[in-house]
């Protein structure tokens, strides 16, 4: 358990049967009246935000998170296949991967998220390295501006890139912002 006086950011907490990681928090000791505690809390599993404001002395479960390595193995329809180390198969649905679909591929290593044993997100890499798989050629002049165009990855995903990037091209990319970072020496 956990006192609202106590919240702090990142931490995660169970609130109504749901898990919620804390935004934002701030201590209010208003001229008149109780002490409060002004929260910005984050449903870890649907993404909704909720305002609430709780009394320092109120107490709330605390929520354990594991975090566990595991190697993304397949799709099949609507489920995808995350395998651990002891080779266990954990199929997770598109709406609990969605985010981290953009940036892999078969055979590569994320972190699943889950509570009381049960999955509930992916996350890839910061940074994960990609095959531009189509690509405009450039045009001789227009590499020295910032000028940018729209390719395709080898995920599927279309991100903006500078001129000089062109097919056959492996770039590395944010997968925070999915911005383009640099060009992969080969």
């Amino acid at each position: 358990m956990i006192q609202a006086g106590d919240f702090r950011k990142g931490v995660t907490i169970e609130y109504e049967g749901n898990i919620y990681t804390i935004v934002d928090f701030q201590h209010v000791k208003p001229g008149k009246g109780a002490a409060f505690v002004r929260t910005r809390l984050k449903n870890v599993v649907t993404g909704a935000v909720l305002e609430k404001t709780f009394n320092p002395t109120e107490k709330v479960e605390n929520a354990l998170i594991e975090t566990q390595k595991m190697q993304y193995s397949y799709n099949d329809g609507d489920l995808y296949y995350f395998m651990d180390e002891e080779y266990n198969m954990i199929p997770l649905n598109y709406e609990q991967v969605e985010d981290a679909l953009k940036f892999i591929k078969e055979n590569d290593y994320v972190m699943v998220k889950s509570h009381k044993g049960v999955a509930f997100s992916v996350e890839c890499e910061n940074f994960v390295e990609l095959l531009v798989t189509e690509a405009e050629p450039s045009v001789a002049g227009n590499t020295a501006t910032n000028a940018t165009k729209i390719v395709k990855l080898e995920t599927g995903i279309s991100i903006q890139v500078p001129m000089f990037v062109n097919e056959g091209d492996v770039i590395r990319i944010d997968t925070r912002t999915g911005d383009y970072m640099e060009r992969v020496k080969k």
